[in-house]
């Protein structure tokens, strides 16, 4: 049985490859490596890329759950969460001004997704044992 993989092409506007890209399906490029390569291959393009939302404050107190939506440990992380009745506030690293930047350094520069806030105990990784050593459960 195989594996799936993910695959990213950087095509220029004659139609040749520029920059070939492949990891694990569940393993994220480096966005920052990425916009460098666009930006190496059209510096005019690169220069209309509008400026990143003001970071807010990120959530705080209670279970904050720092995750994408097509992770499948984040997916197995809401089961969790769900059938333990446990209320939690969910927070996509994409969509939410500085929680991606957070997340890397909690994880050691690494996107690890789903990590969690618990009352300020980071967890990163959907680590059952953990989890359930700092909710007590």
């Amino acid at each position: 049985m195989g594996s799936s993989e993910r695959a990213i092409f950087i095509i220029d506007k004659q139609g040749l490859i520029q920059y070939i890209d492949i990891h694990d399906v569940d393993d994220l490029p480096d966005n920052e490596v990425l916009f460098s390569e666009l930006r190496r291959i059209d510096p005019e393009a690169a220069q209309q890329v509008p400026p990143e939302p003001e970071e807010q404050p990120l959530p705080y107190g209670g279970i904050v759950m720092y995750c994408t939506q097509w992770c499948t440990d984040c997916a197995q992380a809401r089961v969790w969460l769900k059938e333990r009745n446990l209320d939690y506030t969910e927070v996509d690293v994409y969509d939410v001004p500085g929680a991606l930047k957070q997340v890397r350094e909690w994880a050691g520069n690494s996107l690890v997704t789903p990590t969690f806030n618990i009352d300020g105990t980071i967890v990163v990784d959907f680590d059952v044992a953990r989890l359930e050593q700092v909710l007590g459960k």
